[in-house]
């Protein structure tokens, strides 16, 4: 026997593509519609709704005690939402996180997170109650103003919206990830958006660009700066080329119902106590920006070195508000750090915004204006039905009330009447009919009415509420028959949240777009000098650290150096300035002054091949600022040989980071000197034995940056080149000695002559006086900075030095110590300074400084008369043994120290100096505060007086 089977009747053959498709469309709407995005009524997603009604079902209301979390969470999973308990915690938990929400709906008690991203505390720890604000989500919600829908099985109903008399999507925001779309709607300022509905309600006709002059930009909890502006590349259009245009990011956001705008951290910077530094200080950061990882991203890039110059990160954040604390090193520049922080973290983000809201149950992208709109018209639905049921509820309380008049009119009949009744049914029957006529429920009041309501002041509050109640069915009436009158209310409504729960903006608004900064634009414009040793140590300080002093003064100690190094270049120059550092060997680097590391005045500062590829057998013997404009001059190049040069300065506009060849010299030669001039000008040799030879600029032929020089001089056996300036009219030539020895003489007293010659005699050297080491064209009004090998800092008036013939010796300009010697010299002009005194930095008291030893000792005039025109003192002050043994080594000359002058004329005596009330105090302060140098490379040793 075989059994047969018999086809199934309820099988239907379907292809797997088309049930994919269905069926993957059914959960998408699912989760779009009933768990991702929010409603455009409400601003709330299901599970939202339902833990706010849970909590006001279970009386949570705003005053009331604390209830566990857990109790919260069971209930609305019991009732409502019959998903996991930890996706309605995290969703309660948001709600009263002040971080998250701008007006939280829910009071919550206990750890509910950070914004560190710390896990709040389990459920059976923390407790909440509804917030104020959540008060007006759930007004009137008894009062038949919204629809309700069976619960998940059908045992309770649970509202399909609340009646919001809080435009809660604007204010809260929201944020949600559904299935092929997102939502992320910024929050915004309670003030701002009742300002809107009411403006809305008096103008129906006002556009989105009338309701953005309201609703200024979104306004997040966390503040923050937000940019109005943002610049955008539009696409090539008719053969042309893709443009960019500026334009208002928000607006186009509030139009579009979509677009992004820029968020910025708020951060002010601060100078620290000690120390002359900075630190950033941030009290605000973007919206969901998590402040720890914020914190380990700042550290790793640190120590990546993708920012430079910071020295300590900590966050002293509490209680009372956020407050991250960057501390910068002492070269840092506070504006570069930050605009890298902007750059490379998250204390600048975009926010994108995507409007995106169920609109009659489909997802839609809105605009600003549709968003006021849709609120609006929820608004007159629930007031709608709020006032239909207030007028039902009116008009059944009248009837009654009126039923209640009716019997105490006639109250001796329906006492009767009722007494003469069997039963309580005959007697509502008996009233219902003649002479009473009272309805059914009518009568039912009379039989319950207590007998103490019999008494005349009842009837009075009787006949009071009835007249209150034909009032009140008056006005609802009117109001229901005049939609007007329902917008007004609504405004009404609007203003009466906005007294209650508005505030003030958070988030600032910048109408521009975020810049982007370059290193340059970060730095200020300031008067700085540049210092750079033998070994190749540069730094920058500000100029006004050095102050002017008397002709044959000590100075003050102006840079650390190790025993083996000296000062050998000092320059004026802008920190935006380009600035060229040519070697011995004739190579060029170009390097942007504020790129110097900013250091102590006594510091060393760092090597410079940290900055730019030097070779380290090579030292750097001339420093040149370029001006703005590049095309009408030359440089000008001088070798130790006596060979010169002349290039047109925009070959040296752009110089790669590599460096190239500025001039072509012999093995033997050295690069001595490099200056700025024009065809019109003089160029002036001058040789350490005292000569100088001053030719026609024109006479040179312009050459390639590749090419070698022509003779400039003819020298002496053992004489070198030392210097070479362009001659001013009506300036002086200043020439300094390597023993402090120097004058003025005027430039006419030079003759022009061709190049290749022996030149003239400018200075009489001998070895009291030393070779000379430096010549430079001065006049007046400018000041005079010297700098010794030991590192001691003079600067004076220039208008204190001698003017002398050529064939003079000059006077003491600085007292030189024995073993140390005049390393570098620089011209002040004093009408670029900030402050015409000015006042060191660390301190300075009337009587100069130097330091020595680490101690500071007070610098008194040189042992001896000087004559003429030299300084007179008895005491002396020595710097350390073996900084003088390494200054001796290095001395070109062994003269004496004593000032001696002959001929010229006496030189006016320096004015006194105010002293600093501080000075000694800061002075020491400063030279604790003394960078530590990077250690110094290798290099040949200097030629004897180079």
């Amino acid at each position: 026997m075989t059994l047969e089977t018999s086809p199934r009747q309820n099988v239907r053959p379907l292809k797997i593509e088309d049930e994919m498709r269905a069926s993957y469309l059914d959960y998408a709407m699912s989760v779009i519609v009933s768990r991702a995005l929010p409603d455009i009524r409400d601003g709330l997603k299901p599970v939202q709704r339902r833990i706010l009604y849970a909590m006001h079902d279970m009386g949570m209301r705003p005053g009331s005690p604390y209830r566990k979390s857990a109790r919260i969470v069971g209930e609305v999973l019991g009732k409502y939402h019959p998903h996991g308990d930890t996706s309605v915690y995290e969703a309660m938990v948001r709600m009263a996180q002040d971080f998250s929400m701008r007006y939280p709906l829910v009071d919550g008690q206990g750890n509910f997170g950070s914004v560190d991203n710390d896990p709040p505390a389990a459920m059976r720890y923390t407790e909440a109650r509804l917030a104020a604000i959540a008060d007006e989500m759930l007004a009137d919600i008894d009062r038949n103003t919204v629809d309700f829908a069976p619960n998940f099985d059908g045992s309770l109903q649970e509202p399909v919206v609340l009646p919001a008399r809080l435009p809660n999507l604007l204010v809260n925001g929201a944020t949600g990830i559904a299935v092929g779309m997102a939502t992320n709607i910024p929050p915004h300022n309670l003030s701002e958006v009742c300002d809107a509905i009411a403006y809305l309600i008096e103008n129906p006709e006002a556009t989105t660009a009338d309701l953005a002059e309201i609703v200024l930009a979104p306004d997040f909890p966390t503040g923050g700066v937000l940019f109005r502006y943002e610049t955008v590349r539009l696409p090539a259009t008719n053969g042309q080329g893709p443009t960019s245009e500026r334009r208002d990011a928000i607006r186009t956001a509030y139009a579009d119902g979509r677009g992004r705008v820029f968020v910025r951290a708020r951060a002010h910077i601060e100078e620290m106590a000690r120390g002359g530094r900075y630190q950033i200080v941030v009290n605000e950061l973007p919206y969901q920006t998590n402040k720890a990882a914020l914190i380990e991203k700042i550290a790793g890039l640190v120590r990546s070195k993708r920012i430079d110059g910071i020295s300590e990160l900590r966050d002293e954040s509490d209680r009372h508000g956020m407050r991250v604390v960057i501390e910068l090193k002492r070269e840092g520049q506070p504006r570069q750090v930050l605009s890298n922080l902007f750059k490379f973290t998250a204390m600048q983000s975009t926010f994108p915004m995507n409007m995106l809201a169920l609109v009659d149950g489909q997802p839609r992208t809105v605009s600003l204006k549709r968003m006021l709109d849709s609120f609006i018209a929820h608004r007159r639905v629930v007031i709608r039905r709020r006032s239909e049921f207030d007028l039902e509820k009116a008009r059944e309380r009248g009837h009654i009330l009126e039923g209640l008049l009716k019997a105490l009119d006639q109250l001796d009949a329906v006492i009767k009447a009722i007494r003469g009744s069997p039963s309580a049914d005959e007697a509502k029957q008996r009233l219902m009919k003649a002479p009473f006529k009272l309805s059914d429920r009518q009568a039912q009041a009379v039989l319950d009415m207590q007998l103490r309501r019999l008494a005349r002041l009842e009837r009075e509050k009787i006949q009071d509420e009835y007249a209150e109640i034909i009032k009140q069915i008056g006005y609802l009436e009117d109001l229901l028959a005049n939609p007007r009158k329902i917008d007004y209310l609504i405004r009404d409504d609007a203003q009466e949240v906005k007294e209650r729960f508005g505030d003030e903006r958070r988030t600032q608004i910048m109408e521009q777009e975020p810049e982007e900064f370059s290193e340059e634009d970060l730095v200020a414009h300031q008067e700085v000098v540049v210092t750079l040793s033998i070994h190749g140590y540069v730094k920058r300080l500000p100029l006004d650290t050095y102050r002017a002093q008397r002709r044959g003064g000590r100075g003050v100690t102006g840079m650390r150096t190790r025993e083996d190094d000296a000062v050998r270049h000092l320059l004026v120059a802008d920190t935006h300035d380009d600035l060229l550092f040519f070697t011995d060997r004739g190579r060029c680097f170009q390097i942007k002054a504020y790129e110097l590391p900013d250091a102590a005045r006594m510091a060393r500062g760092i090597p410079l091949i940290n900055l730019v590829s030097v070779d380290q057998r090579e030292w750097v013997t001339a420093v040149v600022r370029l001006p703005k404009d590049l095309e009408r001059d030359f440089l000008v190049m001088g070798s130790k040989l006596g060979e010169v040069k002349k290039t047109p300065l925009k070959k040296f506009a752009n110089v790669r980071r590599g460096g190239l060849n500025a001039m072509d010299l012999e093995p033997e030669d050295e690069l001595v000197s490099v200056k700025m001039a024009s065809d019109d000008d003089n160029a002036l040799l001058v040789t350490a034995e005292g000569k100088s030879l001053r030719f026609s600029v024109h006479a040179l032929r312009s050459a390639s940056r590749q090419s070698g020089g022509v003779r400039g001089v003819r020298l002496g056996k053992s004489d070198r080149v030392v210097a070479m300036e362009i001659a001013k009219p009506k300036e002086a030539m200043l020439v300094v000695t390597s023993q402090g020895f120097g004058k003025r003489t005027p430039v006419e007293e030079y003759p022009l002559q061709g190049r290749g010659g022996q030149g003239v005699i400018t200075f009489k050297v001998n070895a009291k006086t030393g070779n000379l080491i430096s010549a430079r064209m001065v006049n007046p009004s400018q000041e005079l900075m010297l700098i010794s090998e030991g590192g001691i800092v003079l600067r004076t008036p220039m208008e204190h030095i001698s003017v002398q013939g050529r064939s003079t010796q000059g006077v003491t300009l600085m007292d030189v110590e024995d073993g140390d010697a005049v390393a570098a010299v620089t011209i002040i002009d004093t009408a670029r300074e900030y402050k015409e005194e000015a006042v060191l930095l660390t301190g300075v008291s009337a009587q100069p400084e130097s330091v020595a030893g680490g101690k500071k000792q007070p610098a008194k005039r040189a042992g001896g008369r000087a004559g003429k025109h030299g300084a007179k003192g008895k005491g002396k002050v020595s710097p350390p043994k073996a900084q003088r043994s390494a200054a001796k080594s290095r001395a070109p000359s062994a003269g004496s120290k004593s000032s001696a002058a002959t001929g010229g004329k006496t030189s006016p005596p320096a004015k006194t100096q105010r002293s600093s009330a501080k000075s000694g105090k800061t002075s020491a302060k400063g030279r604790a505060s003394a960078a530590k140098s990077a250690p110094a490379p290798r290099r040949r040793s200097p030629r004897k007086g180079s």
